[in-house]
């Protein structure tokens, strides 16, 4: 089950022959996020969003699905920014 799941495929179909711009590539897809293109490949694999399509030229994302989530942010957040796996940031007195 994809997280951002995108809309209906006819409903893309229909859109996209309207020549409405929300299809694109790989790169498309990580400027809309504000990401580098390894994090949608990353979310792909995840299960957090899913292309349209794969095609020849590689995969065609809903460009509205990747900005809502990258909106929706990460499953987890801690919260101490700065903790990590050995626990959370001790300062020096």
């Amino acid at each position: 089950m994809v997280a951002y799941p995108n809309p209906d495929g006819l409903d893309i179909h229909f859109a996209h022959l309207e020549g409405n711009r929300d299809l694109g590539d790989l790169w498309e897809a990580a400027r809309v996020a504000g990401v580098k293109p390894g994090t949608i490949r990353v979310w792909v694999t995840r299960g957090k969003i899913e292309p349209v399509l794969v095609g020849e030229t590689g995969p065609v994302f809903h460009l509205p699905t990747v900005k809502t989530a990258a909106e929706g942010g990460a499953k987890h957040r801690p919260a101490d920014p700065a903790a990590n796996s050995r626990g959370p940031h001790q300062h020096a007195a």
